[in-house]
Formats: structure tokens, sequence, C-alpha cells
């Protein structure tokens, strides 16, 4: 069995699925996954995950604010752990710094706080972090040091960085989670990485709709194509890939803390 430890099901065009959401899940199942991490990047979305989650019971889902979602009202520890207390919702965020949009100044600030905001309502619920980072990585590292993190740890989400920002998240307690991004040519840098990287460090996910891996580059992605991750990765590492789905696998489960 795959796990898709991170995907926007409710972002899917299911115009190329019949307009039906069981016809992704079905597609899914027909390629081996078998569990779903449905992950939030804005509060208004947070109703629709958990009908999602409460309509199937292999949908996992997470509270947060993604950092360049713009907020009246900025999110508190407080606003998230309330949400948070929904048994489906096994994670806080996705959450961190993402400053390929944002000029210095105050808009990193605003991004910063928040960060913060996050990871103090997953120490408080002691559910792990999904960390987005994006032409910030120092100071997303630094950040997580700074907060004390490392208690609860959590994965770093399509990761991209080089090693050596993976080897210091490792070193927080987090996993490093492959994107179709790890199928790509020119992806050298996330090679090497995937071939370093523990076994038991490894997850595996689509960010579907977003980021299709080879051979669907450039088309939408969904669940199903997770296995193309596995199989990228496997071929990097010289490995089987059913051990690459399997580790993963139980990398999931250990990481958020669930049984399978």
């Amino acid at each position: 069995m795959l796990v898709d430890s991170h995907c926007h099901l409710n972002f899917i065009d299911l115009t190329d699925f019949n307009n039906d959401i069981e016809n992704v899940l079905d597609q899914a199942k027909a390629n081996g996954v078998g569990h779903f991490l449905s992950v939030c990047v804005e509060l208004g979305d947070y109703p629709q995950l958990e009908k999602l989650a409460r309509e199937h019971d292999n949908i996992s889902i997470s509270v947060g604010v993604h950092p360049n979602t713009e907020m009246e009202h900025p999110v508190t520890a407080a606003q998230l752990c309330g949400l948070a207390k929904n048994p489906a919702c096994i994670a806080i965020g996705e959450t961190g710094l993402d400053y390929y949009r944002t000029e210095p100044g105050e808009p990193q600030d605003l991004q910063r706080a928040m960060f913060r905001e996050h990871i103090k309502a997953a120490l408080t619920t002691s559910k792990p972090l999904i960390i987005h980072t994006r032409q910030a990585a120092e100071d997303t590292i630094a950040i997580l040091g700074e907060e004390g993190a490392d208690k609860i740890g959590g994965v770093m989400h399509c990761f991209a960085e080089d090693l050596t920002i993976a080897q210091q998240a490792m070193d927080l307690n987090f996993y490093i989670s492959f994107s179709g991004i790890v199928s790509f040519k020119n992806a050298t840098a996330l090679h090497e990485v995937a071939r370093k990287v523990p076994l038991d460090r490894i997850l595996i996910e689509t960010d579907s709709p977003y980021l299709a891996p080879v051979p669907f580059r450039g088309k939408q992605n969904h669940p199903a194509l997770v296995k193309h991750v596995a199989q990228a990765i496997a071929d990097l590492r010289g490995e089987d890939y059913q051990t690459i789905a399997q580790i993963s696998t139980e990398n999931f489960y250990q990481c958020f803390k669930l049984n399978k």
C-alpha cells in the first residue's frame, strides 16, 4: 500500500473525473494508494476537508495557513488548536515561509509570526508540523530550532532544497517528503538528496493537483500518480520499488502517530 502524504483533494479539477471525487479515490486505490493526507492551506477550506474526512475513513486532514495566504486577521495558535480537535486532523500546517512572492519587510515579518503560531499549536496539540519553505530555508530552519519544533517534528513537504538543509531538518526530527519534482531530469541537487537521505526518513507525496511526475509532467496531478514518485526514488537509489513503497508508508504512520 502507498500513502499520498500530502495532497489537496479539494483543489482537484473534477472535470477530469466525471465530476466525482470518488473517481479520484477509486483510481488511486487501483494504483495501490490506501491513505491520503489532504492538507489545509487556508481556514476557509477546513469545513470542506472535514467533510471529506467524515465521509472517508482513509482520508486524514491537517489545519493550517499557507505562508502566502492573505488574512484580514493573522491566525493564532488558539484558533488552530480549536480546529485541530477533530480526530481526523493529524497535523498542523501547511505552514512555513515562502519568500518567492514577497519583498523583504512586513510581509516576511508576518509570515514569520504566523509560522511561530503554528509551531506553538503543534506543541500544544502534540500534532506534527507540515512545513512549506521556498527561498527561505535558512530562516525556516532557524525558527524551527528557536521554537523547539524538534519536540514534535513533522515533515518538510515537497522538499526541493540541498542535502545540507535536509540534514538540518532531520536533526530537528523532521522527515523529508519527495514530490514529482524528484522525477524531473534537471533536479540534480534533489536527486542527490533522494539518494542519501536515510530510508527511515523518506515520505512521498503528490502535492496534487500540482507538480505531476514524469511522464505526466504539465498535466493535472492526482494521488494515483504517487507511485511514480516512489519509482523515481527507487531508481535513483538502486532500490526495489516495493522497498520504497513499504518504507515510505511505514514512515508516514510513524511520523503522524497513526495505527495502520
